[in-house]
Formats: structure tokens, sequence, C-alpha cells
């Protein structure tokens, strides 16, 4: 969990900021916003198992490492979405991410907003208050990808 710990710290310190930045980002090719959109949810996706395995009982809940886990999440947040402009269609994404623009630009808010409160829920230390917003983070994640995520 240490190196864990360390991990998060380290791309949580690093991306301070980047989710803004990260909005002027423009891609030459659409392999590069596939790749940059598959990496940043590939991140996601493994600091949400982390928080996940302790909300679940699967793994031991460090407070701290819950806490340096929600931030990460919260930061990552905001990066991917802007990589699903037009004419980067491809990966594992269905064709609706671009007819249905307005309805996944609306579960993209609704992930972002619910990263919010799984930090805050995390920052209080109290298992109990990350498993309430563990749920409903995690049926964010699981909306979106039944509607915009060929398996």
């Amino acid at each position: 969990m240490k190196t864990l710990s360390a991990v998060a710290l380290a791309i949580s310190a690093a991306l301070t900021g980047v989710s803004a930045a990260a909005d002027t980002l423009k891609f030459g090719k659409a392999e590069d916003a596939i790749k940059y959109r598959q990496n940043a949810l590939f991140v996601m996706s493994q600091h949400f198992g982390s928080l996940g395995a302790m909300a679940n009982g699967r793994a031991p809940f460090d407070a701290e490492v819950a806490k340096q886990n929600a931030e990460v999440l919260q930061t990552l947040a905001g990066l991917p979405w802007q990589a699903f402009g037009a004419g980067t269609e491809g990966g594992k994404s269905k064709p609706e991410i671009w007819s249905e623009k307005a309805k996944f630009d609306e579960h993209a808010n609704q992930y972002k907003a619910e990263a919010g409160k799984l930090v805050a829920a995390a920052k209080t230390g109290d298992l109990a208050q990350l498993k309430a917003a563990f749920g409903p983070a995690a049926q964010t994640c699981k909306a979106c990808h039944d509607a915009f995520r060929n398996r």
C-alpha cells in the first residue's frame, strides 16, 4: 500500500492544474486522441479499483490511501473527455458518443460531480462515508460504459 500511496501522491502532485490546461489540447491524429483518452481512463480505473477494493472489503481500509486515490480521481476526472472530439472515433467507443454528444457530456459531468463527492467522503477518513459515495460514483462509470463503450 505504501507504494500505491507514493504513486497516487506523485500523480496527484504532477497533475495539479492539468485538467484546466488539458482543455487546450489539440490532437494531430485521431490515434493520439484515442491513446490519450484510453490512458487517462486506464489510470482512473486503477485508482477507482483501489477505492472499490477498500469500499467492498476486498482490501483493508487505509484512510490516507483512500484520500490520495480519490484526489487523483478528481484531478483525472476532467482529462479524457476532450479527447472525444469530432474525427476521433475509434477504440472501444461507440458511435453514439458523437451522435448523442449532449448525453455523453452529461455522463462526463455526472462523473466529475461524483468524483468530487468521493473526495469529500474520503477526506473524512470514515469508511462508511466512502462506501456511501463509492456506489453512486461507480454507477456513473457503469451507466456511461453501458451507453457508450463497446466491450
